[in-house]
């Protein structure tokens, strides 16, 4: 820990002189984010409430502008409506003018020309107004007057052959120019005539009408027009007398919206969008509709102007508010300086990546660490680094280590060894697949958890010093460490007995306690640990619990009694397995065991018997052309059984292990065996069916009995042989009957019957005789031609 901390500092002190540490880029971050917060809250209150209101309002203030000036274009075409039916029920404007030679009246034509410059002058929007008579000699009057021709007649005629009276249109008056059409406003005279002889035409400027219209836009882009809803006449503000393509789709897209109560909405077309207003004119006898279109960006783009004077406005606020997050810091980095000054004076003027204050904190809990750390290994950590190096010296793994370097290392975790010697003890627990057991097959890890706490707690009382190691597998050492010639054997045969019976009580197991001589230097332990082990595996079956001496078994020699292997009982549990008894195979299998385990075998012989045996049913695997290692999946099986030590054990690991996958191969390759002999049977039949073959004939052809023929072709087809071969007989005649004109005697030996018998099995089948079943098929043959 002071290694690491000193390599903190010298990287902290790597840095420029004079340069801020974290702990004031951190400071200077928090200030700068705390004072930007109202700045960032009050640009985005403003842009997303008072921007998105003011670009409603601004949506509807040009609605409200457009529908204002819709009025007033109103009110400017209700006026000339006005002047018109004013002066069309003048009196100069009676039946005296019908049929007058003005030539002779040329103080009456005067008058009219100039009451006609008069009404031209009352309205800015009229070009030109004129007086059309009709008669014998048609007359047009305007700034002059003059005799019409006969195409100029028959288009201003047409005007006086509308029923209304007073109408608008859109006119070509110039017969050789009939797409330059004017806006004009036409009444017949005398007004209220039902008779007419003439009209008074106002003819619209064409290019102040499009002024007009387009101040229903307020922008210089869009589209403005209006329209006679039941057509006829369309105004653009472009000048355009026919509808272009946007048009048409604005007059479709109103249409289809129907009587909405809002006359405005939104309508994309070619990638932008426009604002829409529209409404109606009531015209005489008549409805028309102005529509305005106005790109989007053009309504806008106020509120595109105010949302980046906000964000200028937000962006120097929090400018300002860095500047004064910079001195601020300054001032709370201060007390922070001086701290650092006084307690590491070093590191004062340096700067780097480690905050200063976790420097600081670091500093101050280094030696308070170390002190905990001792503590917690020493309380916590040392019983498991004692477990792990008993574990490794029992086992082995520090034979490198010499007798100092062991000796030390235990000194080093706390064991005080010197003058001591050392006495070990293997414990193996039997019986977890008898009845009478808590436990089952699969809770060793549990069973030695429990075991490994009773051996401690009643070492603990027998001994001063003794340390349990627990190896998981039903097994556990013990190490006792006592001074001077060290503990009795009488004393351990004694603690090894009631080990035994207390584990027998509790567990309702067997325990096989064998214990090793005194050795005196610690590395003789994992030879005394590996010799107790083998000591253990000299107990004899069914003794119960056991306590074994290695001195005393050295001394007896490790008995002499050769165990009972049987020969006879392995030659036919082998032949048992061949031939896929599987009864016979387990109550030999069972058998074999309990021989070789009587007469007070020891573990040791019983399983070098079962080694043997297993050798030998693997010889017999090779035999019958198994491959061992597909059939048992590559699993090593003498060192699984190697490591079984108790008999129910032993005969449920070679009934699931060894017996079972053997049997299941045998029993599935004669399977394939059988009904490949029935297939061959059934390949004879379809051929000599029209001979005189039997089972017994078919039996010779397979190469098997007669009896094992039948039993098979009725296991692998569902029906017995000679089912399926008359079967096979009568289904051939049939095709001869239905197919053929062969006589009756001639179709019987075609399928290997004589006649009078075909006759009998044909009926005794099929319900009706050879004969009816032909004259039947070409019945119905006959009568399916028919149909065709």
């Amino acid at each position: 820990m002071e290694n690491g901390t000193a390599g903190e500092r010298k990287g902290y002190t790597g840095g420029r002189t004079g340069r801020k540490g974290r702990y004031y880029r951190n400071n200077l971050i928090i200030v700068l984010i705390v004072s930007s917060i109202p700045g960032l809250i009050i640009g985005s209150l403003v842009y997303f409430m008072a921007g998105g209101n003011l670009e409603k309002e601004l949506l509807g203030m040009h609605n409200r502008q457009i529908e204002q000036r819709a009025d007033n274009i109103n009110d400017q075409l209700s006026n000339l409506e006005l002047m018109l039916a004013h002066w069309a029920f003048e009196p100069k404007f009676d039946y005296s003018l019908s049929n007058m030679d003005f030539t002779l009246n040329h103080e009456r034509a005067w008058d009219i020309t100039k009451t006609l410059v008069v009404m031209q002058g009352s309205n800015s929007m009229a070009r030109q107004v004129e007086l059309y008579l009709a008669g014998d000699q048609p007359v047009l009057f305007g700034t002059e007057y003059g005799t019409l021709a006969p195409e100029e007649d028959a288009v201003y005629g047409k005007l006086l052959e509308q029923e209304r009276s007073t109408y608008w249109t859109e006119w070509a008056f110039d017969p050789a120019k009939p797409e330059q059409k004017e806006l004009t406003l036409v009444h017949h005279i005398p007004g209220g005539s039902l008779e007419p002889f003439g009209a008074l035409l106002l003819r619209m400027d064409t290019e102040k009408v499009s002024a007009m219209l387009r101040t229903m836009t307020p922008y210089n882009t869009g589209e403005v027009f209006m329209q006679q809803k039941s057509g006829g006449l369309f105004i653009s503000g472009n000048g355009i007398d026919a509808a272009t393509p946007f048009v048409t789709a604005l007059q479709k897209a109103i249409a289809d919206r129907g009587s909405k109560d809002s006359t405005s909405f939104l309508y994309d077309w070619d990638g932008v969008t426009f604002a829409v207003t529209y409404g109606d004119f009531s015209r005489i006898a008549n409805e028309w509709m102005y529509v305005s279109a106005s790109p989007i960006s053009s309504v806008t783009s106020p509120v595109v102007g105010l949302s980046r004077m906000i964000i200028l406005v937000s962006l120097c606020a929090l400018l300002l508010a860095a500047v004064l997050s910079w001195i601020a810091s300054r001032k709370i980095y201060s007390p922070v300086r001086r701290l650092l000054q006084t307690l590491l004076p070093e590191h004062a003027a340096s700067g780097g990546r480690v905050d200063e204050m976790t420097l600081i904190e670091r500093h101050w809990q280094n030696l308070h660490g170390q002190r905990h750390a001792l503590q917690y290994t020493l309380s916590e950590q040392l019983p498991h680094v004692q477990q792990s190096f008993l574990h490794q010296l029992f086992q082995g793994y520090l034979y490198a280590y010499s007798e100092q370097d062991l000796l030390s290392r235990m000194k080093q975790y706390k064991w005080e060894v010197d003058n001591c010697v050392f006495v070990v003890l293997y414990i193996q627990l039997t019986g977890i697949s008898s009845l009478e057991a808590k436990f089952r097959s699969g809770d060793e890890s549990l069973v030695s958890f429990a075991a490994v706490n009773i051996i401690s707690e009643l070492a603990a009382e027998h001994f001063g010093r003794a340390e349990t190691v627990n190896l998981h597998d039903l097994t556990s050492g013990i190490l006792l460490i006592e001074q001077g010639s060290g503990p009795e054997p009488e004393r351990v045969q004694a603690f090894g007995e009631e080990l035994a019976a207390t584990i027998n009580r509790m567990l309702k197991l067997q325990a096989t306690v064998a214990y090793s001589a005194e050795v005196n230097s610690i590395s003789g332990i994992p030879r005394s640990f590996e010799a107790a082990k083998q000591a253990a595996s000299h107990r004899r079956y069914g003794g119960g619990n056991q306590v074994i001496s290695l001195e005393q078994l050295e001394r007896e020699g490790q008995g002499t009694q050769l165990p009972q292997y049987s020969f006879a009982l392995e030659r036919g549990l082998i032949q048992a397995l061949r031939t896929g008894e599987a009864e016979e195979a387990d109550r030999l299998l069972e058998e074999f065991l309990m021989t070789l385990s009587e007469g007070g075998a020891k573990v040791i012989d019983v399983q070098q018997g079962m080694l043997h045996l297993l050798g030998a049913i693997l010889h017999a695997v090779l035999e019958a052309g198994i491959a061992p290692n597909q059939l048992f999946k590559g699993k090593n099986l003498y060192a699984s059984l190697s490591q079984i030590h108790e008999p129910g054990l032993i005969l449920s690991w070679f009934r699931g292990h060894v017996v079972a996958p053997f049997l299941k191969e045998l029993c599935e390759r004669s399977d394939a065996g059988i009904r490949r002999t029935v297939e061959q049977a059934m390949l004879y039949i379809q051929q000599h069916y029209m001979d005189n073959i039997s089972l017994d004939s078919c039996a010779d052809y397979t190469g098997t009995s007669p009896f094992l023929l039948s039993k098979s072709f009725k296991r692998v087809t569902g029906i017995n042989f000679i089912d399926y071969l008359t079967e096979l007989r009568l289904d051939k005649a049939k095709e001869l009957l239905r197919d053929t004109d062969l006589k009756m005697n001639d179709v019987a030996q075609q399928v290997g019957y004589q006649q009078s018998y075909f006759n009998r099995i044909f009926k005794k089948q099929e319900d009706i005789t050879p004969t009816r079943y032909r004259e039947l098929s070409r019945h119905e043959g006959e009568k399916e031609n028919g149909i065709r």
